[in-house]
């Protein structure tokens, strides 16, 4: 995972400290996921049982991280050195399979 220090990104329209110099453009990062047959089992049990689903928490961790990383790859690509107005987004693709969307706007800063 790329740290902030390295590659700033943050939901607000600026980044403290710094000054936007050129807007490169819309970045994103997509990544799909699907559960495995030992997620699903766990799952089922959890279900009656109630409580938190480990598997799923870390799948989507992962997915979250993955799509963070491909949309500064995206913003790299660009020439940008941030990403300000970044948003997520997740939602089911079938029984099995989770999306999870990050995008923003690629920008150059420099500090003030």
């Amino acid at each position: 995972m790329v740290s902030f220090d390295e590659f700033p990104i943050t939901s607000a329209d600026h980044v403290a400290g710094y000054k936007i110099v050129e807007v490169k453009g819309f970045v994103y990062g997509l990544t799909v996921r699907a559960r495995g047959i030992g997620g699903d089992i766990g799952a089922g049990l959890k279900s009656i049982l109630g409580g938190e689903i480990k598997q799923y928490v870390k799948m989507m961790e992962d997915s979250r991280d993955e799509s963070i990383n491909r949309c500064i790859d995206h913003a790299k690509e660009l020439g940008a050195n941030a990403i300000v107005t970044v948003r997520m987004d997740s939602d089911s693709i079938s029984q099995n399979m989770q999306e999870v969307l990050t995008y923003g706007t690629a920008v150059v800063i420099e500090k003030e």
